[in-house]
């Protein structure tokens, strides 16, 4: 069966994943870039926003996991878009007419609509479903390889909480935000399930990989 995993997940030193005030015009809220300076740093970084040159130490290694094996996405309504998207029936995300994942990607919402059809393969599917229900269908749509969960915070909980995540890729950053959204939150003790690595780079960041153990 297909694994599920998260990867380049940043979160602050303590522990908050998105800043608070999230808008058209400040995606991460009051955090601003800071939480992903890093990942732009980096060769695969500079790649997504079209640029070239950038580093290839362990950051990129790391950062590179994120695009290998990956046959659909999950992702949450809050990374889709700011608040209020929903009543915008020409918004298509925040990624222009040629988003980055080239696969299906499952947008959870609780106010579903039409798909819509992307440039490079993507195609954003809108479901008001469980987090196990959204998993069989992107499953179903992956065609044999694995789903990953690509936030934002709340929905990488839910799905943790759930035990379905096999993989964890975190990326602590040495900043605190004080506010925002937490991860953490509700997933006392989540890490007894499984086998966890930690490596610190250059940049200050520190990569945090979960492992889900065999039964």
């Amino acid at each position: 069966m297909s694994r599920t995993r998260i990867h380049n997940l940043s979160i602050s030193l303590d522990g908050f994943a998105a800043g608070e005030g999230q808008s058209e015009e400040t995606p991460m809220g009051h955090a601003g870039q800071r939480l992903h300076r890093w990942m732009f740093a980096t060769d695969f970084g500079t790649r997504m926003i079209g640029g070239d040159g950038g580093s290839t130490g362990v950051d990129d290694a790391m950062a590179h996991r994120h695009e290998l094996g990956i046959g659909s996405e999950i992702m949450g309504a809050n990374k889709f878009g700011p608040p209020g998207w929903q009543d915008d029936p020409n918004w298509t995300g925040w990624w222009g007419d040629n988003p980055p994942f080239r696969t299906p990607v499952f947008v959870l919402t609780h106010r579903p609509r039409a798909p819509i059809e992307m440039a490079g393969g993507t195609v954003f599917h809108f479901l008001d479903v469980s987090p196990a229900e959204a998993l069989t269908v992107a499953r179903d749509a992956a065609g044999g390889l694995d789903v990953r969960i690509g936030g934002g915070a709340t929905t990488a909980g839910q799905f943790i909480a759930a035990g379905l995540v096999d993989h964890i890729h975190l990326v602590q950053v040495p900043i605190v935000l004080g506010r925002g959204v937490r991860l953490w939150d509700g997933l006392e003790g989540m890490e007894s399930g499984y086998d966890v690595e930690v490596v610190s780079t250059p940049s200050g960041v520190t990569h945090l990989t979960f492992a889900r153990r065999a039964e």
